[in-house]
C-alpha cells in the first residue's frame, strides 16, 4: 500500500478531508486510499461506515501498515526476522526499499544473503483428497518448496497479466500459440501470469504454470527456481504486451536470457529521444514532438510544433490520459494535474495530425529476412485510439504507392532494429505523406486478427523464429494478401456505465472485437457491426449533426443517402448548409432550443441512424445526450466522418446482396506453402535466436 505523495505535503487536516471524500466514492484506489487514512489516524470504525469494507481486512492493514512502521524505525540492515515477517505480509523488494531508502537491487542482495527467499507451492487441484499433481504454482515464504522442477530444456512465456482496457485477451492468445509451438518443438514450457480467468493459465496449455506477479522480483525468483536443474534456454517477453516488455532490460541485467529482439534494440523503440535518433538515421518522418516536466516547457513545446497537440503521461497503458488539445488555457489546465499526479515522469506532447489515415502494420522478422503479416487501413482518422478503431485489412482506400511505401518503411525499420519475432508498427498518412507514430517490438493486439485474416499462426511461426529457425525454414518467405477484405470491430461496454459519453479518442475503452469477412469492403463492414451488436438499417429516417469542418463531407454522403431511400434530418447549422446544396433535409431543434427535440426523435423511434461529430470540450457537452440516447435506444450511430462512410458502404453492400456466410477456413482453401510443422531437427544453429545483432541488415 504505498501511499499517496500529497501526504507529505500540505496541511495535514485539509489531506484528511481529501482522503475522506475519496473513501466515499469507490474506485479502484480505494484500498490505497483506505491504506493512507488509517497513516493519517483515520479510525477503523469510520473507514468502514465511509466505505462499508469489513472491519476484519480494516484491521490486517493496520497490522501491515503497524509492521511498515517497524521497518522505518529499524536498524540498517535489517534483521532477517524482520525481513522475513515483512516478506510473509506482502511487502515487495521494491516497496522495502522506498521504506529504507536503499536500491531495489540492494535489498534482493541482502535478502537473499539472509536466506530469506520464495519457495513454491502446488495450488491444491484435489480438495486434499490427496496429492495434487497439477504444477499450478504460487510463491510464499515459508520452508518447503513443492514446485519439483523438470531437468529439461525449458522456455518461459511471460503472459499479460490481468486482462484490462489496453491490456486485453489478444495478448494471451499470442502466449497460447507460442506455448503450442514450444510442445510442438519439444520444449518443457513454462508460463507466468496471475489472470486465471484466461487459456494461457488453462491446466492443459503449458506444462508448468505460476499464478505470479509480472514483477522483476517475482520473474527472478522462478528462473532461480527452474535453473535449479535442466536448462533454461530463455524467457519470452514480446508476447504479453507493455507488461512483460519492460522487464526485458531489468531481466537482462541480471543475467536471464531474453529470446527474441533484443533488449538494447527494445529499449530502442521505446525510448523516445533514440527512436527519434532512429527515425532520422533512416530518413523517416514522424510527428513534431516535445517532452515537459512543468506547465511552462509545456506551452513552449506545444507553441514550437503548433496546436492542435496530442499530450499524455509517459507511464500509461491504452492510452489513458491522453489528450487532443486545442489551445493554451486547456494545456496549462491538462499538465498542471498531470504533473501533480506524477512529478517524476514528464509529459509527452506530439503533435496531432488532423483527418490523417492510421494504419497499423503487424511483421515477422527471423533478424535477417522480414516478412509483412499484415497492413490495416483503419477507418477512424489518426486520434482514435488503435484497439479502439475498425480497421481493414488489405486496406480500402489507400494507394497502391503509399501501400508500397509502408512496406518499404517496416521492413527498414525492422532490418535495423535486427527484430527477431514480431513487430507492429503504427503509420500516420496525411496529404500523401507516411509519418511513423510507433514501433513496438513484439506482438501486438492485432496479432489474432491479422492471423485469421490471412490464414496463417503469426504467434506460432514468431515463436519458432525466437528458437533459431529462419522464416525460410519454417515456409513463410511472401507477404499475403488475401483476396478478401477482413474488417476488425471494436466491441464497447457503454451501456453498462449510466452518463459516459460514446466519442472516441486516444484513450482507449473498448473491451473487445469482433470481425467480419467478405468479398467487398462494404459486406464486411456490415458483417462486423452486425457482430458487434449494431444492426444497420437499410431504411428510414439519418438524423446528422456535424461540425463545421466536416460539414462540406456530409453533402456526398447526405446525397447518398437520399439515393438509397432515406430521409434525412438534421441540426440548423447542419441542415441549412445541405439545403444549401440542394439536398432535402428537415430542419430539427438541438436539445436546448426547444422541443420537440433530436433527443425526442431518437427516443420516438423515429431516427434509424444517427451520425454526429463534435469539435471542442463545448459541443462534445451539448451534444451528448444524442449519442447517448442513441445508445440507450440502441439506433446505430457514428461519431466520425470515416465511421459515416464505411457505414454507407455497407447499407449500400447490404442493399444490393444478401449477405452469405462460409467458414473461416474456406476463405484460405487457396493453395499457398504451409507453414508448420517443424522437426526439432530444423533449428538453423541448435540455439534459440536472442536477437545479438549478428548478420546482414
Amino acid at each position: 500500500f504505498e501511499p499517496d505523495p500529497s501526504l507529505a505535503e500540505g496541511d495535514p487536516d485539509e489531506v484528511v478531508a481529501q482522503i475522506r471524500e475519496r473513501l466515499r466514492h469507490p474506485d479502484p484506489e480505494r484500498l490505497w486510499n483506505a491504506a493512507d487514512g488509517l497513516r493519517m489516524g483515520i479510525s477503523v470504525d469510520e473507514i468502514y461506515e465511509l466505505t462499508k469494507i469489513d472491519r476484519w481486512f480494516l484491521h490486517q492493514m493496520k497490522d501491515i501498515l503497524a509492521v511498515e512502521d517497524r521497518l522505518a524505525r529499524a536498524k540498517r540492515p535489517l534483521p532477517a526476522p524482520l525481513l522475513r515477517e515483512a516478506k510473509q505480509l506482502g511487502f515487495s523488494d521494491h516497496r522495502l526499499g522506498e521504506i529504507l531508502r536503499l536500491p531495489e537491487a540492494e535489498i534482493r542482495r541482502h535478502r537473499i544473503a539472509e536466506g530469506v527467499t520464495a519457495v513454491f507451492k502446488r495450488v491444491d487441484t484435489c480438495a486434499a483428497e490427496f496429492q495434487a499433481m497439477t504444477p499450478y504454482l504460487y510463491s510464499t515464504y515459508e520452508s518447503e518448496c513443492e514446485s519439483r522442477p523438470q531437468a529439461r530444456q525449458k522456455v518461459m512465456i511471460l503472459g499479460g497479466g490481468p486482462n484490462r482496457i489496453g491490456q486485453g485477451i489478444e495478448f494471451d492468445y499470442c502466449c497460447v500459440h507460442a506455448a503450442l509451438a514450444l510442445r510442438d518443438m519439444g520444449y518443457e514450457t513454462i508460463m507466468v501470469n496471475c489472470n486465471p480467468e484466461t487459456v494461457s493459465t488453462d491446466y492443459d496449455t503449458s506444462d508448468r504454470l505460476y499464478f505470479e506477479p509480472l514483477t522483476e522480483e517475482d520473474v527472478l525468483a522462478i528462473v532461480e527456481t527452474e535453473r535449479r536443474p535442466g536448462t533454461l534456454l530463455g524467457v519470452v517477453v514480446q508476447f504479453g504486451g507493455q507488461t512483460p516488455l519492460k522487464l526485458a532490460l531489468p531481466l537482462e541485467q541480471d543475467g536471464v536470457p531474453i529470446l527474441g529482439t533484443s533488449p538494447e534494440a527494445i529499449d530502442r523503440a521505446e525510448d523516445r529521444e533514440r527512436f527519434k535518433a532512429l527515425l532520422e538515421q533512416l530518413g523517416l518522418k514522424q510527428p513534431a514532438s516535445g517532452t515537459a516536466r512543468s506547465v511552462a516547457e509545456a506551452a513552449a513545446v506545444a507553441a514550437s510544433i503548433t496546436y492542435p497537440v496530442m499530450v499524455r503521461p509517459s507511464y500509461v497503458l491504452g492510452g489513458r490520459a491522453m489528450e487532443i488539445i486545442y489551445d493554451e488555457k486547456s494545456l496549462n489546465a491538462y499538465v498542471g494535474q498531470a504533473i501533480k499526479a506524477s512529478v517524476q515522469h514528464p509529459v509527452l506532447i506530439d503533435k496531432y495530425l488532423e483527418d490523417a489515415v492510421e494504419i497499423d502494420v503487424d511483421a515477422l522478422s527471423d533478424g535477417w529476412q522480414v516478412v509483412i503479416g499484415g497492413i490495416m487501413e483503419h477507418i477512424e482518422e489518426a486520434g482514435v485510439h488503435s484497439g479502439d478503431s475498425a480497421c481493414s485489412l488489405p486496406p480500402y482506400s489507400l494507394s497502391p504507392a503509399i501501400v508500397e511505401e509502408i512496406r518499404r518503411q517496416t521492413i527498414a525499420l525492422a532490418r535495423e532494429l535486427r527484430v527477431v519475432g514480431l513487430m507492429n508498427v503504427q503509420f500516420a498518412v496525411k496529404d500523401g505523406t507516411v509519418y511513423v507514430l510507433e514501433v513496438n517490438p513484439r506482438a501486438s493486439r492485432t496479432v489474432p486478427f491479422v492471423s485469421k485474416a490471412i490464414g496463417v499462426p503469426l504467434a506460432k511461426l514468431a515463436m519458432g523464429v525466437m528458437m533459431g529457425r529462419t522464416l525460410e525454414q519454417i515456409g513463410f518467405t511472401a507477404e499475403r494478401t488475401p483476396v478478401h477484405i477482413s474488417v476488425k470491430e471494436a466491441v464497447f461496454p457503454f451501456t453498462k456505465f449510466p452518463n459516459i459519453d460514446v466519442l472516441l479518442g486516444p484513450e482507449m475503452k473498448s473491451t473487445g472485437e469482433v470481425m467480419g469477412l467478405a468479398d467487398d469492403f462494404g459486406s464486411a463492414f456490415l458483417k462486423s457491426q452486425s457482430a458487434a451488436g449494431s444492426t444497420l438499417p437499410m431504411s428510414g429516417r439519418v438524423f446528422i449533426s456535424v461540425k463545421d469542418k466536416d460539414k462540406p463531407a456530409a453533402v456526398p454522403l447526405a446525397r447518398r443517402f437520399l439515393e438509397l431511400g432515406f430521409t434525412l434530418e438534421a441540426t440548423r447549422g447542419t441542415a441549412a448548409y445541405l439545403t444549401e446544396r440542394g439536398l432535402m433535409v428537415d430542419t430539427v431543434n438541438k436539445v436546448k432550443e426547444g422541443r420537440p427535440h433530436c433527443v425526442d426523435h431518437i427516443k420516438n423511434g423515429e431516427v434509424a441512424l444517427v451520425i454526429n461529430t463534435v469539435g471542442d470540450k463545448v459541443s462534445q457537452a451539448d451534444s451528448a445526450s444524442i449519442r447517448r440516447t442513441a445508445l440507450v435506444q440502441n439506433v446505430p450511430y457514428q461519431t466520425t466522418m470515416a465511421g459515416a462512410r464505411a457505414t454507407m458502404m455497407a447499407i449500400e453492400a447490404g442493399l444490393k446482396r444478401k449477405l452469405t456466410v462460409k467458414p473461416l477456413q474456406e476463405y484460405h482453401s487457396a493453395p499457398h506453402p504451409s507453414p508448420l510443422p517443424w522437426p526439432v531437427a530444423s533449428r538453423s544453429n541448435g540455439q534459440p535466436r536472442r536477437g545479438d545483432g549478428e548478420g546482414d541488415s
